[in-house]
């Protein structure tokens, strides 16, 4: 069982990393790849997820086999392959295109907090899924989720909100997740026991 860190992630076996920060007690799974994207605290992703250009917020919870931000690829061009752009791989006195890499990382994918991506879903790039919201397994999201909405299919389509509108306004204002850690372990018993509106009710949202 990992133990986690305030100060380094914990990244277990076969992992990948790239032009990647982290936050505090954030977990790496196996095998997972990550480039040019900042996991912010308490995010973490299971096992073989492909994670690029991305700013995953504050208790992301990110399945296993699951890819967010993937790259296009030139499709409005005579050539779609990467011999366009990983030319040095083909011809060595070639230098790769250095501005296809930079429009890449540039067109970033954004996870709210407390979001779950579900097993195997596709978040393609520029998109926001929003504070709390639910991406189920499988699914393939090109357009932004709205905070606490669930969505599901291919391409994903709202199914709906996790709570009535007021309970969502009520937890974007009280935004548990930027509590600090010593409030986080005091309200713990009260995470695991009380829904969302009795948890609102004794917190103040």
């Amino acid at each position: 069982m990992p133990n986690l860190s305030a100060t380094e992630p914990f990244l277990h076996p076969e992992t990948e990393i790239t032009n990647a920060t982290f936050g505090a007690y954030v977990e790496i799974g196996r095998g997972a790849r990550i480039l040019n994207s900042h996991f912010d605290d308490y995010a973490y992703c299971d096992r073989y997820a492909d994670i690029a250009n991305t700013t995953v917020g504050r208790f992301s919870n990110i399945a296993a086999f699951t890819r967010i931000g993937p790259t296009d690829h030139p499709y409005s061009h005579a050539a779609q392959h990467h011999f366009l752009y990983r030319s040095s791989y083909y011809w060595p006195d070639t230098p790769d295109d250095a501005a296809t890499f930079t429009a890449r990382a540039a067109r970033r994918t954004t996870l709210g907090a407390d979001c779950w991506i579900g097993h195997g879903a596709i978040i393609k790039p520029e998109v926001t899924i929003g504070a709390g919201a639910v991406v189920a397994s499988g699914a393939v999201v090109t357009k932004d989720v709205l905070p606490f909405h669930m969505v599901a299919g291919v391409p994903a389509q709202t199914l709906r909100p996790r709570f009535p509108e007021p309970i969502i306004g009520r937890l974007m204002a009280l935004s548990w997740w930027d509590w600090g850690h010593d409030r986080l372990r005091e309200a713990l018993p009260d995470f695991r026991a009380l829904k969302a509106e009795a948890f609102l009710e004794k917190y103040g949202g």
